[in-house]
């Protein structure tokens, strides 16, 4: 919760100084167009003065850049405000587990936990436990499984090894190989903001897109 509110008054002070900025830009803006179309106005010729219209054409020219400046501000200051409602609402997750896209285990009370996606339906499921070298620790099957999410426990109570374990998952219909997306289990320790996009620090890896979190438990 301490992290949320951090990192919400972080962005809101950001959001101060970059809308003063935007504003002075602007401001600035319309004062050298000002001085400029004076300095038109007492160098113009007398014989061939500047038509009204042209005059109009550029005044309507410049409030349509401000106008524009004005709305791009306003839609950033919605987009930062969401981010910091996302960043609020999403501080609920801390202390929960969530399925992250990504093959990395990481074990909790000598447990590794982790799931399947399978686009489409397999006679044949076949999951691989890898050490970080890429040797194969332990092959279990998951037998026949249908279309949809498909979850698995590895016990890595007696694992030794440095470094976090993967999996690699082998589905077949037919002899014919079968689309899937691999899920990790891991647990929420905060959330925050970077670059105007929340942000997940899950316990054994590092922060994450939010949208990289596909389901929580």
């Amino acid at each position: 919760m301490l992290t949320a509110t951090t990192a919400t008054t972080a962005t809101t002070g950001t959001t101060s100084s970059s809308a003063a900025t935007a504003a002075a830009t602007s401001a600035a803006t319309q004062d050298r167009f000002m001085t400029l179309l004076v300095a038109q106005l007492k160098n113009q010729d007398p014989m061939s003065p500047m038509d009204n219209a042209q005059m109009t054409s550029q005044m309507a020219q410049i409030n349509t850049v401000t106008g524009i400046q004005q709305v791009n501000d306003t839609l950033k200051s919605m987009a930062t405000q969401f981010t910091s409602l996302q960043v609020l609402q999403g501080s609920s997750m801390v202390g929960h587990n969530v399925l992250v896209a990504s093959n990395t285990l990481t074990s909790s009370a000598g447990v590794a936990s982790g799931a399947v996606d399978l686009a489409g339906k397999a006679d044949a499921v076949k999951v691989e436990i890898l050490s970080p070298g890429g040797q194969v620790l332990e092959t279990f099957d998951l037998g026949a499984l249908d279309a949809g999410r498909h979850s698995f426990d590895w016990d890595a109570s007696t694992y030794q090894g440095t470094g976090e374990p993967s999996f690699r998952v082998t589905a077949t219909l037919a002899g014919q190989a079968v689309a899937n997306t691999s899920l990790a289990q891991d647990t929420v320790v905060s959330v925050g903001s970077e670059n105007g996009a929340m942000t997940v620090q899950l316990q054994g890896r590092t922060a994450v897109p939010y949208d990289s979190i596909k389901a929580i438990l």
